[in-house]
């Protein structure tokens, strides 16, 4: 690689210019709570999970049927899954690169796979297990869902993985191959072309990052500019589905298909930011600004609609038919953290935090064998008990299933959280700024060569106590930054600084300057406890309705915690009562790896209708003053869990907006 003698940064994203320096999975390490738990079944299990169903259901064996001239008779799966390959071995190479001790196991894993692998590839660089042999479709001749650039986008990010974490490595200079073969065909004088399905985008510019070669960020570039231009055909839902009925320049507003138009808009950040386009940097901020206030749940889950999991209309949130796919959270995060790192606000680290816990989070069952695809936020029904050793449909199951047709969540989460502690925090000039809380270690440098330590003491998101240790600082005064995440906002948060100092802090960053010495405490004090929620009333489909936000954790009713009998739709809350932390030993608690405070339950009080009040074959519609028609009910305290942690506790129904009782 051009220039590169020695092994870079472990970085998922190293910008080269931008308000603030990414720390790298070499400076950040996450040592307990919430997150080391999640990575620790991440590493021991889901990577292991994953690689076995591709084994399984036959997507590792495409490359030698490919290799070997067997295909399309022996290759398996949908076009796409060549990609669920390749995201699995770079989650292998971020998790090797945390400095695990399962590193030389997950090495090893990592080169099974790319043996596997680099027999497919053709001299010129080509690689796809669909496409361009005797018997299958050429080359290229359905750029609109083949997916063949989309393909090579996790085929790059993995070889930057490896690069980056493991030093260059055969599946690196496989995927550099890839990469010039792409440049080569849809170049400046080649095929002006554009992929139906973004992510290309972000790679290119990320191994433009690692090795200094122009071209590939300029075929990035390229591939943003042909964007929104009508080159793909219209389709059953429209240009838009692919983010082409606009340019990425013109647009307002994140629509069509939601993973699609977030990894898009992802890549189109990493373009603005290497090219100093502020004009592209811009669009993307307003398209960001519009979605959030307008087409975002109160999880973080973007996309309203099932039938072409796309976003919906403004304010088209519907709880019970919410898509939210988990690659979209992902794909949030991915767009949340390189919009922090070009601007340096903190409204960007809050919606990834929502995302994390609430998305991220809620995909994996506690085991780490089976994942969400869709994550809705009402279950009218109990769903199925999914087969262990079956592919489900993607959307289908009221509970997590092992594997599905279209399996792209589940590498998609091992690698987001393999990467997790590259997202908590950042430096600059004067000093390091926290994002993300979780107990953890940072050891960084600021300019000058200066070292600094930190110890991040916390039970968050249980708990709102951050207590930052110094354990090593320059003789010099810096500036030390953290977050005051935006559910803050009408309540209060307070900041003690190492000499006794304490005051309140709103909503944003709250800092420190000071000469640190070793042994120096910061504490952070976040109101964690439970606060109604309302929406904004042009959200037609929850109006009449309240949800339970604590901290970061948004939480629901599950059937599972109600008198036997009834279900959620008999549940109504007061609102008028404030709701109160009640024990713990619901969700996550009786999970592996549970302890105290995992899976804090709280208790509203509210009423439940009793099981067979409501005349089932009555008219659904009475006046307001008609007293037959309220229901019989019972008074009670009602118990809701962490939203995350549903539906680990068996076949449950579930809602996250409660209907409020009658006045």
């Amino acid at each position: 690689m051009k220039g590169n003698t020695a092994r870079p940064a472990v970085l998922p994203v190293a910008p080269t210019r931008g308000r603030l320096r990414p720390l790298g999975l070499d400076e950040v390490r996450i040592t307990g709570g919430f997150w080391a738990r999640r990575r620790h079944v991440n590493e021991t299990v889901t990577l292991g999970h994953c690689r076995d169903w591709m084994a399984r259901a036959g997507w590792t064996g495409n490359f030698r049927a490919a290799a070997e001239g067997r295909v399309p008779r022996d290759r398996r799966g949908r076009e796409f899954a060549d990609s669920e390959l390749y995201k699995l071995l770079e989650a292998l190479a971020w998790q090797a690169g945390t400095g695990t001790g399962a590193a030389p196991a997950l090495d090893a894993e990592s080169a099974a796979l790319t043996e596997a692998v680099a027999p497919a590839q053709e001299p010129d660089g080509y690689l796809n297990t669909a496409f361009g042999r005797p018997g299958q479709p050429p080359r290229y001749s359905d750029l609109a869902w083949g997916h063949e650039l989309y393909c090579y986008g996790h085929l790059i990010q993995a070889g930057v993985a490896q690069a980056r974490s493991r030093g260059e490595g055969e599946l690196t200079k496989i995927a550099l191959r890839a990469a010039d073969h792409v440049c080569a065909t849809f170049g400046t004088g080649g095929t002006e072309a554009v992929c139906g399905h973004p992510q290309i985008e972000t790679a290119l510019v990320e191994l433009a990052r690692l090795t200094g070669e122009r071209r590939y960020l300029d075929q990035a570039a390229l591939f943003v500019a042909r964007r929104g231009h009508g080159t793909l055909p219209e389709g059953e839902f429209g240009r838009a589905y692919h983010q082409d009925d606009l340019p990425v320049r013109e647009a307002g507003v994140l629509r069509g298909h939601a993973v699609r138009a977030l990894y898009l808009a992802a890549g189109a950040v990493d373009v603005a930011v290497e090219t100093g386009d502020e004009a592209l940097l811009a669009a993307v901020v307003r398209q960001w600004e519009a979605t959030v206030a307008r087409r975002t749940y109160l999880t973080g889950g973007m996309g309203a609609h099932h039938r072409d999991e796309s976003f919906g209309g403004d304010f088209v949130l519907p709880p019970d038919r919410a898509y939210a796919e988990t690659c979209a959270g992902v794909a949030s995060v991915m767009l949340n953290w390189r919009l922090l790192l070009a601007t340096g606000e903190p409204r960007y680290a809050d919606l990834a935090e929502r995302t994390l816990f609430n998305v991220v989070a809620t995909s994996p069952a506690q085991d780490g064998r089976s994942f969400f695809y869709a994550n809705t936020l009402h279950r009218r029904e109990r769903g199925a008990v999914p087969a262990e050793d079956t592919v489900s449909p993607r959307a289908a199951s009221g509970l997590r299933a092992p594997w599905f047709a279209v399996s792209c969540c589940p590498t998609n989460v091992a690698r987001t959280l393999a990467q997790l502690p590259a997202y908590l925090a950042t430096a600059d000039d004067r000093g390091v700024q926290l994002h993300q809380y979780a107990d953890a270690e940072i050891a960084t440098s600021l300019p000058g060569g200066h070292g600094v330590a930190l110890r991040i003491l916390t039970d968050y998101p249980w708990g709102g106590d951050v207590v930052v240790r110094v354990d090593r600082s320059p003789d010099r005064p810096w500036t030390l930054s953290l977050r005051v995440p935006d559910w803050t906002a009408g309540a209060t948060a307070w900041l003690t600084d190492p000499a006794g100092g304490r005051r309140t802090v709103a909503p944003g960053t709250a800092e420190i300057t000071r000469v640190f010495r070793p042994g120096d405490r910061i504490r952070l004090e976040l109101p964690v406890r439970p606060r109604w929620i309302r929406a904004d009333p042009r959200v037609d489909a929850v109006r009449g309705t309240v949800a339970v936000q604590r901290g970061p954790l948004v939480y629901c009713a599950e059937s599972v915690d109600l008198p036997d009998g009834h279900d959620v739709d008999a549940v109504r809350v007061d609102p008028s009562a404030a709701p109160e932390d009640g024990p713990a030993g619901a969700g996550d608690s009786a999970g592996p790896g549970g302890e105290p405070g995992e899976g804090a339950t709280v208790v509203v009080a509210g009423e439940i209708a009793a099981p067979g009040a409501r005349d089932e074959g009555a008219w659904p519609y009475r006046p307001l003053d008609d007293p037959a028609g309220a229901p019989a009910a019972d008074r009670a305290g009602i118990v809701l869990v962490p939203y995350h942690s549903w539906a680990n506790r068996g076949p449950a129904t579930m809602r996250v907006w409660l209907p409020t009782m009658n006045p």
